[in-house]
């Protein structure tokens, strides 16, 4: 099936680089993108409201990316509370500890290069809050083991970007196979050019595919 593009519309169209504070900000880009697709507007009538999902930013929201990578939540979670316990959700604290101090945290010799490459960037994460999205994700990704989704998901939730999108999440890239009807899961280029008609509400676009993916797993008995 081909994906037909709606034609745009300014109506309601929020300014460039929207910050997404609140439920309220979400619910707007939700009923704009609702508006523009019906497609989305019956994948909102599956989900209800969509969540905030805001976090903190900062040196211990990358840190605790790098944590997470490639082990489950509660893995993450456990290493994580012995880094803060031993002062490693600092870059401080970072920069000083052994290397037998962050093993002895549950951390891979590989995760403890790269939480040092992080403690060492000496990132201003203040400056970032008022940066462009391609300024953070080019930021940012000049740090050993932070890559360009890790980055997307930053500016996303921690900056509360509306206009930024996770091309390369296979969920993402999943979900909107299934909305769109689409013969094969786009990959990372397809889903970018997709992703280009939802903008200035991309981030809003990325909740909705998200969760209407774990609706439609949960249909399958998958999730």
């Amino acid at each position: 099936m081909t994906l037909q593009r709606p034609s745009p519309s300014s109506a309601n169209t929020p300014p460039p680089g929207r910050i997404i504070h609140g439920d309220e900000d979400v619910a707007e880009g939700a009923a704009w993108l609702a508006a523009r697709d019906p497609r989305f507007a019956h994948a909102l009538t599956l989900t209800g409201p969509l969540p905030l999902r805001r976090r903190d930013d900062g040196f211990g929201a990358l840190f605790a990316a790098i944590v997470g990578q490639q082990v489950s939540v509660a893995s993450a979670r456990a290493i994580l509370g012995r880094c803060e316990a031993a002062g490693l959700h600092a870059p401080d604290g970072t920069a000083c500890a052994t290397e037998e101090e962050m093993r002895a945290c549950g951390l891979s010799r590989q995760k403890i290069r790269y939480a040092k490459a992080l403690a060492e960037a000496d990132i201003d994460y203040v400056a970032l809050r008022t940066a462009p999205t391609d300024e953070v994700v080019t930021t940012l990704t000049a740090v050993p083991g932070i890559g360009t989704w890790t980055a997307e998901i930053y500016a996303m939730f921690s900056l509360g970007h509306a206009d930024v999108f996770a091309h390369g999440d296979l969920a993402l890239q999943e979900g909107a196979r299934m909305l769109f009807g689409l013969d094969a899961r786009p990959k990372e280029r397809a889903m970018r050019t997709m992703a280009a008609d939802w903008s200035p509400w991309r981030a809003v676009a990325a909740r909705l595919l998200w969760a209407y993916y774990a609706v439609e797993k949960q249909r399958e008995g998958t999730l």
